[in-house]
């Protein structure tokens, strides 16, 4: 099979098309036959080496945690798919070697969700990973209907899903991003805000008691968080551990084949989209990482592999 590799720490120049075996389907997995996978900032940094100290990995390393395909082969002890299935998957294992960015892979059952319907593959790609960034920081600070919510980064990848997931639990959501991105931001659900000086003020306006939640997915804004947090308020961060010393939870993101679920469930009652902004054949992945290490995109970006 055909995959992208690096067998060394790097930047973009590092990857390579490979031609590698085919993988061994363990029990309690699955095989795919690859459609898309996604490319998030994780896939870049972790080439990099930037989780060389908190994660195993064997070169060569084949990149990417978000995929979607359909079932080529399942493993002992898997009644929940069958061969034919069209899943998702934010396909993370215990070690750094064997991604997304293949024509196939073998993915754990606790990480796939069945493909909702109404998305394309790179769509359901792009779902996994951001989505679950959101979904599972939203309801760690206990989300419910009638609360105000601050998401700083709203138009981002994980932002742009949290906006959504709030406003359809019933959320007043707002939203902070470059005036450029206000009318994509209201679109998904937030009363858009300017990021930078003022921030705190301009939030205030819109939430004169405080905020009862606010999530960071951008990261250098714990003062503007604490400012206007209200006083039993939650606040959450997926990139300052420092939010700790104030009482706030630092995340890192989950494979959870439930909460996937739950996500389509989303998707399918018309609540949650998903935006991709731009696909790459496998051969040019290494494109597909600069473009992404410039930060300017809205939507998601996305490898077409198979079907």
């Amino acid at each position: 099979m055909k995959a992208i590799t690096y067998s060394t720490y790097g930047g973009p120049e590092v990857l390579t098309l490979t031609e590698l075996e085919e993988p061994k389907v363990g029990p309690g997995e699955i095989l795919l036959d690859v459609h898309a996978a996604s490319v998030n900032p994780v896939d870049w940094k972790v080439m990099s080496g930037g989780l060389d100290a908190l994660m195993t990995t064997h070169f060569p390393v084949i990149p990417g945690w978000d995929v979607a395909g359909v079932v080529a082969a399942v493993g002992l002890d898997v009644p929940e798919f069958a061969v034919g299935d069209e899943v998702m998957a934010y396909a993370r294992k215990d070690w750094i070697q064997a991604g997304s960015f293949a024509e196939r892979m073998t993915v754990p059952v606790r990480a796939a969700a069945a493909k909702p319907a109404s998305l394309s593959f790179a769509q359901a790609a792009a779902l996994p990973l951001a989505g679950l960034t959101a979904y599972q920081s939203l309801h760690r600070l206990g989300l419910t209907s009638g609360q105000t919510v601050l998401i700083h980064g709203a138009n981002g990848g994980v932002g742009s899903f949290a906006v959504q997931i709030a406003a359809a639990a019933g959320a007043r959501v707002t939203g902070t991003a470059s005036p450029r991105s206000h009318e994509r931001v209201r679109g998904l659900g937030a009363e858009p805000v300017a990021y930078g000086q003022g921030l705190a003020e301009r939030v205030r306006e819109l939430a004169p008691e405080g905020v009862d939640l606010v999530l960071d997915y951008v990261g250098g804004v714990l003062e503007e968080t604490l400012a206007v947090l209200a006083p039993d308020g939650r606040h959450a961060s997926i990139v300052d551990g420092s939010v700790m010393g104030s009482g706030g939870d630092y995340l890192w993101v989950r494979p959870d084949a439930t909460d996937l679920a739950a996500l389509g469930d989303l998707v399918e009652a018309g609540s949650l989209r998903v935006d991709v902004e731009r696909t790459f054949g496998l051969a040019d992945a290494a494109d597909a990482f600069r473009l992404s290490m410039e930060g300017r995109t809205s939507g998601k970006i996305v490898l077409t592999i198979g079907g």
